[in-house]
């Protein structure tokens, strides 16, 4: 199956995670139409996620606004239609301490129990113009949606924010391409980006990617948007 190709659906650095260019399924689980999903943690010019380290880090729970990601415009990575728009799911609590994540890891089946909401949170859906996939963006911020089911995008248009919603341990956006805007039955399908810059995970020296996947742990940054 070849890759739809999608623009970066932010301006700025954010650093790659769960990447499938490191393996695939991506996230461990075909689930939802995972297979090929990417996550992006929006960071600064030295790397970091978040500019304050305190007891709180290594202990326990951090507000979401703490992190640079929260509330960041996030762009629509494709011209289409948006086929769904799901708002009303709370940003919670981040979680970057051990002694956080393990409770937050054994509440996993129940948050699948609890269906889409629990696991997307706020989330939109769009058809692609071009290739006819479905591209959603995931774990937005609460009320910070922008379009409607129906409404019609560019690439490159502000259409969320970034948020902590549904399953996410910090602020993020959760990137993926899917065969149908069903979740429960959705296969995933490969993507690529255009036009962005990559500073790999070791080494200084970034360089210019025309189209491709950036690496587990790099930083990207698009070169132009829409």
């Amino acid at each position: 199956m070849d890759p739809i190709a999608l623009t970066l659906p932010f301006t700025g650095r954010w650093v790659t995670q769960n990447s499938p260019a490191r393996r695939v399924p991506s996230h461990g689980v075909d689930l939802l139409g995972q297979r090929y999903a990417i996550d992006f943690v929006g960071v600064d010019d030295r790397g970091r996620t978040a500019p304050v380290r305190d007891w709180r880090t290594f202990l326990t729970t951090e507000p979401p606004e703490r992190f640079l990601a929260f509330g960041r415009a996030i762009l629509a990575p494709a011209s289409g239609v948006v086929v769904t728009a799901h708002d009303g799911e709370t940003d919670h609590e981040a979680r970057r301490s051990p002694l956080a994540l393990v409770p937050y890891a054994l509440g996993q089946a129940s948050r699948l129990r609890r269906g889409i909401p629990a696991i997307a949170g706020n989330h939109l859906i769009v058809e692609d113009r071009d290739s006819g996939a479905f591209v959603a963006l995931v774990h937005l911020r609460a009320g910070s949606l922008r379009v409607a089911v129906g409404d019609r995008v560019a690439a490159g248009q502000p259409v969320a924010a970034c948020g902590n919603s549904g399953n996410s341990t910090q602020p993020h956006v959760h990137v993926q391409a899917m065969d149908s805007p069903d979740l429960t039955v959705a296969r995933g399908i490969p993507l690529l980006f255009r036009s962005f810059r990559e500073w790999p995970r070791r080494g200084p020296a970034p360089h210019d990617r025309e189209t491709g996947i950036p690496a587990e742990g790099s930083v990207v940054e698009p070169l132009s948007v829409g």
